[in-house]
């Protein structure tokens, strides 16, 4: 069933996992993690479907990175091997973790370049009947599509995810997991419109300036 994200959506965090897919890991010249890289990316990047992006003026390479996200229903906190994780999702999403590369790369860790206000796209639906499997997930700019991948090339499949952080630290509801990239990403520039799609979910799309 589909459900609109909710005009006062606010989870407490957004945990992102970086390099998922094996080739945007190799695309930007880093090795695949032996377990789930973890990142927080501010709350208050969030923005919505039609909204803008903006690219701050610290930044000269801000880039696109389409992503499916877990939206969590209920608290947990270390979720047992012999539990169903997916008890405790309340539906999926399409985000948009948009990074500041230049910033990124020079600080070696991701919060500021991955925290900027606007730097969150999220919706416009929330998908809460799904099977994630193997979902295809593209991220296009002008219609011109950049990135195309599918769920079941993550490193580390989404049950494993959840059941993973909830033993880094408590799962809350309304929090988001941003579940990695497929290659790809490039530039974003002012006047572009970016535009995620992944299969059975929607199209979350914002313009850029």
């Amino acid at each position: 069933m589909k459900i609109e994200i909710p005009s006062d959506f606010s989870p407490s965090k957004i945990i992102c996992v970086g390099r998922n897919y094996a080739e945007h890991a190799a695309e930007l010249g880093n090795e695949v993690p032996k377990e789930p890289l973890l990142f927080l990316k501010a709350p208050s990047a969030l923005i919505r479907d039609n909204e803008p992006i903006v690219i701050p003026p610290q930044s000269q390479q801000v880039e696109h990175e389409g992503e499916l996200a877990i939206i969590i229903g209920r608290d947990c906190k270390d979720i047992g091997d012999d539990e169903d994780p997916f008890q405790y999702v309340h539906g999926y999403s399409c985000l948009n973790d948009v990074t500041a590369r230049d910033i990124q790369r020079k600080d070696v860790q991701f919060t500021r370049g991955k925290s900027f206000d606007t730097f969150c796209p999220i919706g416009p639906w929330i998908e809460t009947e799904l099977d994630v499997s193997d979902l295809r997930v593209t991220c296009s700019v002008n219609g011109d599509l950049k990135q195309d991948g599918r769920t079941s090339q993550m490193v580390f499949p989404v049950e494993f995810l959840i059941r993973y952080i909830s033993r880094q630290m408590t799962l809350k509801a309304g929090d988001v997991i941003a579940t990695g990239t497929p290659s790809g990403v490039s530039k974003l520039n002012p006047g572009d419109v970016c535009t995620v799609e992944i299969e059975r979910i929607g199209v979350l799309s914002n313009t850029v300036r």
